[in-house]
């Protein structure tokens, strides 16, 4: 045991050198001290916008260097009580420092994570639609299936998920789900999901038992901070409001609570009927609306709505991830060959880190790590 116990302590020695190499650590330390200067100077809050990036990279220079330090007494740490326990033979003390060892293996991770999210929104919470694609009844189900994996995926990581609507279909399944999710890095980490999943299964609503193929399209935006500002005219929304259902079609309550918010000019519609009161579902709703209108005026800036719209196309040949449930059962990400046979892992249990992390390190050797 001891034996594999210094393999492990020496290459996460060797790791940790390359996470701090590669973080720039000094560096950032010397960013940090020259911002929290700034922030102290007459001024620095009357241009409101930098000064909110300005905060938001101090924070960000300050998490990286605070995680490097506790990495370090932590490698300290394992590294004394492996010494002491091969010295003594004393199996508890090599137990910690192998217990010691993991835990810095995952904070290693996290750190690495972190460095690949540059983009300004990427250490804010999330908004993510699930919406059916091809495949009818059985897409609805589908949509269900992947809410309650990220529902899980999310649990995992300890981040808090707002469910903003989420009905009930009819038959199976639901019409979609829109949540938010508050955490760190959650925007970051969500938006590798952000495309086209494909689901193979023996339909269970055909009596034949065939196999169905289903489609279900996953939209991932940045909750925006307040004074990042988007043009809304009044004059451009139609809100409509109604009963709030739950699953079957029943009413929560019954009062017009529920509230659809439609955009005129872009045919954007937003939904939400989690609150119980009017007011909430409407503030919750003109949030996803802020950050869709946002999305769609970057995309206009950059030319690229038309690419845009292709990929939001909800069918065969536009996937990033499969999901095999028969004739053999492989969950297989599309852009980075990661792929597992354990299904239920992914589905149930929300275990997507394989997927996320290999993902923003495609990204970033590709040159896409923020986009």
């Amino acid at each position: 045991m001891a034996e594999t116990q210094d393999v492990d302590l020496t290459k996460l020695v060797g790791r940790l050198d390359e996470v701090e190499s590669y973080l720039h650590i000094d560096e950032l330390r010397a960013e940090a001290a020259e911002l929290e200067r700034k922030s102290g100077e007459p001024g620095f809050w009357d241009d409101a916008e930098s000064a909110r990036k300005a905060m938001a990279r101090l924070s960000h220079d300050r998490d990286a260097a605070s995680g490097m330090d506790a990495a370090r007494a932590k490698l300290d740490d394992a590294l004394a009580a492996q010494e002491l326990g091969q010295e003594t033979g004393d199996e508890d003390l090599l137990g910690e420092a192998q217990r010691l060892a993991g835990e810095l293996s995952r904070d290693l991770d996290e750190l690495e994570l972190s460095s690949w999210f540059s983009g300004e929104m990427d250490p804010g919470d999330a908004i993510v639609t699930v919406t059916p694609g091809q495949g009818g009844l059985e897409a609805q189900d589908w949509c269900d299936m992947l809410f309650k994996m990220y529902l899980a995926y999310c649990a995992r990581r300890g981040w808090k998920v707002t469910v903003n609507d989420a009905p009930a279909a009819e038959g199976i399944g639901i019409d979609r789900a829109t949540f938010t999710v508050s955490g760190k890095n959650a925007y970051g980490m969500l938006r590798a999901e952000q495309g086209v999943h494909r689901l193979v299964r023996i339909s269970p609503t055909d009596a034949k038992k065939r196999r169905q193929t289903t489609f279900a399209g996953v939209e991932v935006l940045p909750v925006l901070p307040d004074d990042v500002q988007v043009d809304i005219s009044p004059d451009d929304l139609r809100i409509d409001v109604y009963h709030s259902s739950g699953p079957g079609g029943q009413g929560v309550n019954t009062t017009d609570s529920a509230v659809r918010i439609t955009h005129l000019p872009t045919g954007t519609v937003v939904t939400c009927q989690n609150e119980r009161s009017q007011l909430q579902n409407k503030a919750a709703a003109m949030q996803i609306l802020r950050s869709r209108l946002y999305e769609l005026e970057k995309a206009r800036r950059e030319e690229a709505l038309d690419e845009l719209r292709d990929k939001r196309e909800i069918s065969f040949g536009n996937q990033i991830r499969s999901y095999v449930l028969y004739p053999y059962q492989l969950v297989k990400d599309l852009r980075t060959g990661v792929e597992t046979g354990n299904v239920d892992s992914v589905l149930r249990e929300g275990d997507l880190d394989p997927f996320i992390v290999a993902y923003h390190r495609w990204a970033t050797s590709q040159g896409k790590g923020s986009e």
